[in-house]
């Protein structure tokens, strides 16, 4: 600044000084903002009508775990789910296999039809109660076999149950056991059937097609009841 006046000194100042503040208000990076996941969100703050069912699932006293909300794209999800790990029966804890994340309304209505649909129709029909529920899993990312529509597994809102074992130690098996040479049998498993029609959207099984041929097919939602 040599030479110029003591107003041209100051003026220059000025000039560079505001020069400095503008290009670090300019060049300044926004504040990251962290915002909480979907899942997070719902951990935090359950939806009125999961935390209604939550409540309700408890009431009947099975053992679960919730589960956090998952995609996993083309369709696929497991939201609002839990992990069931025992039933409650009349006197007894009931017995889960092979089963995957299910939705809270299809665990719900589970409990319910296992101790008061199969259950009571193994000791009246079979005079053994029920000791375990096997089942041939439930969450699955795929169609409608022969169809591009979604399946109600691609959501975890539908279970496929392969067979039943009771307290006496006999195993009840959909495949081999449909058309037994047994009457109690064979009425055993299609009481059960028609008991879930009553409380699942869709029951399908052996008499329904070929793909059913080994297990019932159970499945909650739907606009329209489907029982075969």
């Amino acid at each position: 600044m040599a030479g110029l006046s003591p107003q041209h000194r100051i003026r220059l100042s000025a000039t560079l000084a505001l020069t400095a503040m503008l290009a670090a208000c300019v060049g300044a990076p926004e504040a990251p903002q962290h915002r909480p996941s979907r899942t997070t969100m719902d951990r935090i703050a359950p939806r009125p009508d999961q935390r209604q069912c939550l409540a309700s699932l408890s009431r009947s006293d099975a053992t679960f775990t919730p589960l956090p909300d998952q995609y996993y794209g083309a369709g696929c999800s497991t939201l609002g789910t839990v992990r069931l790990n025992y039933l409650r029966s009349d006197d007894s804890r009931l017995q889960l296999s092979n089963l995957g994340p299910v939705t809270c309304p299809l665990a719900s209505t589970l409990t319910g039809w296992a101790r008061f649909g199969v259950d009571r129709a193994a000791r009246q029909i079979l005079g053994s109660p029920l000791a375990r529920i096997e089942t041939m899993g439930s969450y699955n990312c795929r169609t409608v076999a022969g169809t591009e529509r979604m399946s109600a597994h691609a959501t975890a809102n539908a279970i496929d149950i392969g067979g039943f074992l009771l307290a006496d130690g006999r195993r009840i098996n959909v495949l081999r056991d449909w058309n037994n040479e047994s009457p109690q049998v064979r009425a055993f498993l299609r009481t059960v059937r028609d008991s879930g029609c009553k409380r699942f959207g869709t029951v399908l099984s052996p008499d329904y097609n070929v793909a059913h041929r080994d297990h019932l097919h159970l499945e909650v939602g739907g606009t329209k009841a489907f029982c075969r």
